[in-house]
């Protein structure tokens, strides 16, 4: 990634169409339940989101999520994001999710994602995946990762997806409760691990964690800045200054309101440029 003629690198960016396999409409009512609880509408191509980006000259990270067993719907190729990565390497960069079920044959992926696919990173979501982040199950694939010195992105908080289903379409919330992550960090000291988004309803328990642990990072992704719980922005202004991330949640999301409302958000001008590019250079290795 050239991220010297970037103006900003957006962590967490969702894959949501893939031109290789057919839409899987199984389980379609999460996607307009979610469409509901972000006021989104439309759900753009891996190119389409490319050249969104690309025109406005910020970096991306996308990925898609791997939740094959528990919600039973069909993934999107790891391969095929992998590829637009490869063809617009000076701007973007693909991470991989492989649904922790898996297991060995989980890490076995993950290893061919990285050796043969260039894939920089990996991304879970505990509770569509429907697992606790700290069980020995998705070991293999966290000992893969850190075999490799890549981050792992780790949902936290709430979750949109499932918001106002019938029983909330059966996903659980403590799952994605950060202090999960607590065990991960200390078992995977030389891996980095971003905990997604604002934490609610735990957002305390998500800066303990990242204060306590110096491989704990934290994106900004999926609210708008205007929302932010006021200790996230202290944090993010004082001890954490070094390990917080932009992302928006694009499409859900869009980069452009999320950086109007961060301008008015209360973050110190000296952090604004390291939370919009300069730690995810660090976290990503963009350097050297």
């Amino acid at each position: 990634m050239d991220h010297r003629n970037l103006i900003a690198i957006d962590i967490h960016t969702h894959a949501e169409v893939s031109c290789w396999n057919p839409f899987d409409n199984y389980g379609e009512e999460y996607d307009r339940a979610a469409d509901k609880y972000f006021g989104s509408s439309g759900r753009p191509t891996i190119a389409e989101s490319v050249a969104y980006y690309r025109e406005r000259k910020i970096g991306l990270v996308m990925f898609m999520v791997d939740a094959e067993s528990n919600m039973g719907r069909r993934r999107i190729p790891n391969e095929e994001i992998a590829e637009h990565a490869k063809n617009n390497s000076d701007m973007m960069i693909a991470f991989g999710s492989v649904d922790p079920h898996k297991g060995k044959m989980g890490a076995r992926e993950a290893r061919r994602l990285i050796e043969e696919h260039g894939v920089k990173g990996f991304k879970f979501h505990p509770t569509v995946q429907g697992y606790h982040p700290y069980d020995k199950m998705a070991w293999p694939i966290y000992e893969v990762i850190a075999e490799y010195g890549l981050p792992a992105i780790f949902h936290t908080g709430h979750s949109g997806i499932g918001s106002g289903m019938r029983c909330g379409g059966g996903l659980r919330l403590e799952y994605s409760n950060p202090m999960h992550l607590d065990d991960v960090a200390i078992d995977f000291p030389d891996m980095q691990i971003v905990m997604a988004h604002p934490s609610f309803p735990w957002q305390d328990e998500a800066l303990s964690v990242a204060t306590h642990k110096p491989n704990v990072w934290i994106d900004l992704s999926g609210w708008s800045p205007k929302y932010f719980p006021k200790q996230l922005v202290q944090y993010a202004n004082t001890l954490l200054k070094d390990r917080i991330l932009f992302g928006s949640d694009y499409p859900l999301i869009t980069p452009d309101r999320w950086m109007k409302d961060f301008e008015a958000a209360g973050f110190k001008p000296e952090v604004m440029p390291g939370i919009l590019k300069g730690n995810a250079v660090r976290l990503l290795k963009l350097e050297g």
